[in-house]
């Protein structure tokens, strides 16, 4: 049976929204609405709160690769996409706002865009983000990639890559598959060693962000650029 034969007026979700506005929803109820249709055994919402059950919440499912997904049964190719596709939106919509402000006047954001990027990566990726001379994004480019337990950043990469983007400033960002958001002393001594080589051509290095999961940590707050 779908929602619309289970549910009396008042608690379908489409018709809550429309109603009430999105807001009103719950996370599961949202997802139901963009799945349509459950599986069998399960409704819609009902597959909806079992995967925010199994993936512990919104930001980890929507942050869950598609092999993840694929063990889910009842998710097939069609939902991959659909969850895919808002993960993407939502990181993309993040982008243009950082495209049109200064970075540094909203650090969640580029926390949360960095989360995106990376929160589900199970190997270490290191992208930096460049910036223009108001620190606006100019683009976000993954500049290394490793194994589960490190990459290899090479400053002369980073500068070479920031100098072709025309960029004025530079907010590297790579992630801990570990989950242990902490900073190695290798990150530490990176992150010296790369504000330095910027240095030298003139542009800023603004923070190192390491992303464990949904922690991101900043190196500049905590004092260690």
């Amino acid at each position: 049976m779908t929602l619309r034969e289970q549910l009396p007026p008042d608690q379908r979700p489409r018709e809550r929204l429309l109603r009430h506005g999105a807001n009103s929803l719950t996370n599961a109820e949202l997802l139901a609405l963009i799945f349509g249709t459950g599986t069998r055994g399960a409704n819609a919402l009902q597959l909806a709160q079992q995967l925010l059950i199994r993936f512990g919440g919104l930001r980890a499912l929507l942050s869950a690769n598609s092999e993840n997904l694929r063990d889910v049964v009842g998710l097939g190719n069609a939902r991959i996409c659909q969850l895919n596709a808002i993960q993407t939106l939502a990181r993309r919509a993040i982008e243009e706002e950082l495209k049109r402000e200064c970075s540094l006047k909203h650090p969640a954001q580029v926390k949360a865009y960095c989360a995106a990027l990376l929160g589900h990566a199970s190997i270490e990726r290191c992208f930096a983000l460049f910036l223009d001379n108001q620190h606006r994004l100019i683009v976000a480019k993954q500049i290394s990639q490793g194994t589960l337990t490190e990459t290899t950043i090479y400053p002369r990469e980073l500068v070479k890559a920031a100098l072709a983007h025309h960029a004025a400033a530079v907010i590297l960002s790579h992630n801990h598959p570990s989950g242990i958001a902490t900073p190695s002393l290798a990150d530490i001594s990176l992150t010296r060693q790369l504000r330095q080589s910027l240095e030298v051509v003139d542009i800023d290095f603004l923070d190192h962000l390491i992303v464990a999961g949904h922690q991101v940590i900043s190196m500049a707050e905590l004092g260690q650029m």
